[in-house]
């Protein structure tokens, strides 16, 4: 895998755990709407495009501490893409003052 392909990875898993932060946020503030339906997101791994997410309503009640549980997640998944984005464009940039060198 190419540097870019490591980075473009990591950014679309931070875009994922971006819009899993996003779906949890919207449990929050409409628990109390009646007819609301919980929205459950889903992550798949794809080779060409890195991380694909998929949100969908489901039929289940919003339980506070599943979604404080999903939200500390879904942080530590964000970090964790950041950390490998910010390795591959330190990479790139030892590879580029290599190259001027």
């Amino acid at each position: 895998m190419s540097i870019s392909g490591i980075t473009n990875t990591a950014l679309s898993g931070m875009r994922a755990q971006t819009a899993r932060v996003g779906a949890i946020a919207d449990h929050f503030a409409n628990s109390s709407t009646p007819g609301y339906a919980r929205l459950n997101t889903s992550l798949t791994s794809v080779v060409s495009a890195g991380v694909q997410v998929v949100v969908s309503p489901t039929a289940s009640d919003v339980d506070p501490a599943t979604e404080l549980t999903d939200l500390i997640e879904a942080e530590q998944s964000y970090k964790a893409n950041a950390v490998v984005f910010e390795t591959g464009a330190d990479m790139w940039e030892m590879l580029m003052s290599i190259k001027r060198d």
